[in-house]
């Protein structure tokens, strides 16, 4: 790929290939860095001492914590999240993050540190093929072994990692390109020959689509998080009024719709809402925008929407008929596609078909969701937890969960006001995710309340950031679900393997002393006598909060569609 570089910033300036990566991150505005340092990338850590007033580096504990709170600086900000780590097993411990930032489409530069040229393919110590082992799970990669590549090197993948449908890119350096020298001079790029990020609207499939729409008795919108992305929110709503369509989200589609705008009827998928699931099998016209079909959301693939007419809104097309054939596939930013395609459709209204959402949406409140918010149980319910933070922020907060019971349950109940305020691993589903993730976001969006919301199984995959909360002061709320369990799994135990609960009970340490090891102020509740105080007091506090709240131990998450099942076999119990 040949790339196409803007003017120069500045002037050739003589200097080592250390500095010309921390001079081309200044020049990308990259003021924050995530990373640890190491013997293959210390040139580098070496020439950022220079440049500590441009650029905030935030040392975690563990390079998986630096990629991931990388990952949450970027969706909280929109920008792109920058990490840096040494060679050997640096750079191997980035892969969950980077595999985890590819299926979520999330914008990264990663720059490792490699032996010096010479060594490679030696076996030197710390040497690792990194490029053969990051190949599948980033949108490109490269080595660098000279000096003067290095500012090319760092255009390019910027450019790479936020255009199009973004993704992780990852930068490998030799020890011998970071201390040799080059005559440096920085060039934005701005295209590559060979790479079209953003295919070109097609009007006649924006035409088809429409035709589809009107002549629609019921149409059913699935929004994902490429209307976040494509920075569509706008025109997202504008388009779904007009028409008056009926809208569930994805995973990573929640918050890109206020939660209570009239047309959001809910969340898609296993753990999704009632109505959504039975009724994907009832529309007549199925508009996918910005979301890929995978499996979570579809179930049974030969008994999905078999009924439906398909539009699909994406920009990439190797997500179009992937997995769901469409009938009108309509390609490019969806912030583009939505104008044209809102232009087109009638003004319309579907209100009885609005209130079969309202009606399922209904049942689902009483079977479910008012036992699960207002329980007769001693025991606390995680949706209660929710429920009652979801009051204390006014549903401004940004919402970090990891992966499991507790995130299901949050993202059911929790009321979003702003987009991108749900930051979570969706496609990857990686557990210790949270924790790092909300130091980024917190960091990347300071004047936000940031709560992370993490169930005591994935609290200590990555417990050791609590060191990296208490060395940068960030003002992150933990809200640790403890039911002793690896919630999800046990579940899945109860369920389908006749409760075997086969490694999934937890022995737990005291998290609130642990928390106050770390100069974190903490405490531990189980009583729902203490929860609303509990709570206000981890909001009102200034600096950072850990509040342990212990759960039911065999609480279950419904409804739930049962893996290989149609998602209109959706379980209310």
């Amino acid at each position: 790929m040949e790339a196409v570089l803007t003017k120069p910033t500045a002037q050739k300036v003589k200097t080592s290939g250390a500095d010309a990566v921390l001079r081309s991150l200044v020049a990308e505005e990259a003021s924050l860095v995530f990373g640890y340092p190491g013997g293959a990338i210390m040139p580098v850590y070496d020439a950022l001492y220079h440049y500590q007033e441009q650029i905030k580096h935030v040392l975690t504990r563990h390079e998986q914590g630096a990629i991931h709170a990388a990952q949450g600086y970027a969706r909280a900000t929109g920008e792109v999240g920058v990490v840096m780590a040494t060679s050997g097993p640096g750079a191997t411990n980035l892969i969950t993050g980077i595999a985890d930032a590819m299926i979520d489409s999330t914008p990264l530069v990663c720059i490792t540190g490699q032996v010096a040229s010479p060594l490679l393919g030696t076996d030197a110590f710390q040497e690792t093929d990194i490029i053969s082992i990051s190949m599948p799970v980033t949108k490109w990669n490269i080595q660098v072994t000279k000096a003067e590549d290095i500012p090319g090197a760092i255009a390019k993948a910027f450019y790479i990692a936020k255009s199009g449908r973004p993704g992780p890119v990852l930068i490998d350096i030799t020890k011998d390109a970071q201390f040799n020298e080059l005559e440096f001079e920085y060039e934005k790029c701005e295209a590559i020959r060979s790479y079209r990020p953003v295919p070109a609207v097609d009007p006649n499939q924006v035409a088809k689509a429409a035709e589809l729409i009107n002549q629609a008795e019921k149409p059913f919108v699935l929004f994902g998080q490429g209307v976040i992305l494509g920075e569509a929110e706008a025109e997202f709503k504008a388009f779904i009024e007009k028409a008056g369509l009926p809208s569930a989200w994805t995973l990573l589609g929640l918050s890109a719709l206020p939660t209570e705008h009239p047309l959001n009827v809910g969340m898609l998928g296993m753990h999704g809402n009632y109505g959504p699931n039975k009724l994907t099998n009832e529309c007549d016209v199925l508009i996918a925008v910005g979301m890929r079909f995978d499996d979570r959301v579809t179930g049974k693939l030969s008994e999905y929407a078999k009924q439906a007419k398909v539009v699909h809104l994406d920009i990439d097309p190797a997500e179009i008929s992937k997995n769901v054939k469409v009938d009108a596939p309509v390609l490019g930013n969806c912030k583009e596609s939505l104008t044209q395609l809102t232009a087109l459709i009638n003004r319309n209204s579907h209100l009885e078909w609005l209130e079969r959402f309202r009606e399922l949406d209904l049942i689902e409140q009483n079977q479910v969701i008012n036992e699960e918010l207002n329980p007769n149980s001693e025991a606390l319910t995680m949706g209660e937890v929710i429920n009652r933070i979801n009051k204390e922020t006014d549903g401004d907060a940004v919402l970090v969960t990891d992966v499991g019971q507790h995130q299901m349950v949050a993202c059911r109940y929790t009321q979003f006001k702003q987009t991108k305020s749900n930051i979570t691993s969706g496609g990857l589903g990686t557990m210790g995710f949270c924790l790092p993730a909300a130091i980024g976001a917190k960091l990347g969006v300071p004047n936000r309340e940031v709560i992370a919301v993490i169930g005591d199984g994935g609290f200590q995959m990555t417990i050791q950031e609590l060191g990296t909360i208490f060395q940068t002061e960030a003002a992150v709320k933990i809200v640790v679900l403890n039911n002793s369990f690896l919630g999800m799994v046990r579940q899945w135990q109860q369920l389908f393997f006749d409760k075997r609960y086969s490694s999934t009970e937890l022995v737990n340490p005291d998290f609130v002393r642990i928390a106050e090891g770390y100069g974190i102020k903490g405490k531990s509740i189980d009583s729902r006598d203490d929860l609303d105080g509990a709570i206000k007091e981890m909001i009102a506090h200034e600096g950072s909060y850990l509040l342990e709240v212990h759960v039911g131990k065999e609480d279950n998450v419904f409804p739930m569609v049962p893996t290989g099942a149609s998602v209109s076999d959706v379980r209310l119990s």
